[in-house]
């Protein structure tokens, strides 16, 4: 791989899940987290593993440390971050119909070479493992929608985040509108928990202060009164976006690409494993 992993975390010490995935999978990484709860996550994780951050309890939910770890990776010199948020179980590969479990970091430089092919893809991540059904016939990616939750950020981006509430789509909208491009892959999948399930996160401040989420989806019609309305499903409050306005938005090859043909599996074979 050739950008740095950032995990984004708080409240979860003894449950960081990603960490225990990427772990899995060889992936190196770094836990983002805030200075008083230092010791409690070096119970369970490597200290070399932990970034701590110079605030703490800034009460703008993950906001600050995303654009602290944006600035960090830039500072480092590269060219593009991954960031993830601490509820992802596992990391899968759709193909044939099959969705498979991961156990390498092949899937995050597949990403990263697709996306490195263009100049102008703002954001690219990995779609949930929930919203690729197996039953259905789906595009190896998506192009210019939202990015959820596993996204690799080009750090020369004139935009940092910003709001408390629906800041992946906030960003995502932003690239869009500057006539960037977003790529969300079908191909690989993250297999997040479902937001408010797990303690710690948001789920403790965020999500906690909003009527059935009310002031989250207004939030980003507020922000994006042209794309995005207000709807109420399964009793709460959601946001529409319409991302037509945005299918005029073209990838383009950078001038150095040279194009390859064939298959490239990145060393991926698949195998069956017996659980115990």
């Amino acid at each position: 791989m050739r950008y740095p992993v950032y995990i984004i975390s708080k409240g979860r010490h003894d449950k960081c899940i990603t960490a225990r995935a990427l772990d899995e999978m060889g992936i190196d990484y770094k836990i983002v987290i805030e200075p008083q709860e230092k010791d409690a996550y070096a119970q369970n994780i490597k200290e070399s593993r932990l970034i701590t951050l110079p605030f703490q309890n800034l009460g703008q939910g993950s906001i600050p440390a995303r654009n602290w770890v944006w600035e960090d990776s830039i500072a480092k010199g590269f060219s593009r971050h991954w960031i993830l948020d601490d509820n992802i179980e596992a990391f899968n590969r759709l193909n044939r119909n099959d969705k498979l479990e991961v156990k390498c970091d092949a899937t995050f430089r597949a990403c990263e070479d697709f996306t490195d092919r263009f100049e102008n893809v703002g954001l690219s991540g990995m779609n949930y493992y929930s919203f690729c059904k197996s039953t259905d016939a789906v595009p190896p990616y998506y192009l210019n929608t939202r990015i959820y939750s596993c996204i690799l950020v080009r750090n020369d981006l004139p935009f940092r985040w910003r709001g408390k509430y629906n800041e992946d789509t906030d960003l995502s909208l932003r690239v869009l509108k500057s006539g960037e491009c977003t790529i969300l892959f079908n191909a690989f999948l993250c297999g997040k928990v479902t937001s408010m399930r797990m303690k710690g996160g948001n789920t403790d401040s965020v999500y906690a202060e909003t009527d059935n989420r009310l002031e989250f989806a207004q939030s980003l019609v507020d922000q994006h009164p042209d794309v995005a309305r207000l709807t109420k499903k399964f009793g709460r409050w959601h946001h529409h976006v319409n991302y037509k306005p945005f299918k005029k938005n073209s990838l383009k090859f950078r001038e150095d690409y040279e194009v390859t043909y064939g298959i490239n599996n990145y060393g991926m074979v698949k195998r069956i494993v017996s659980r115990r």
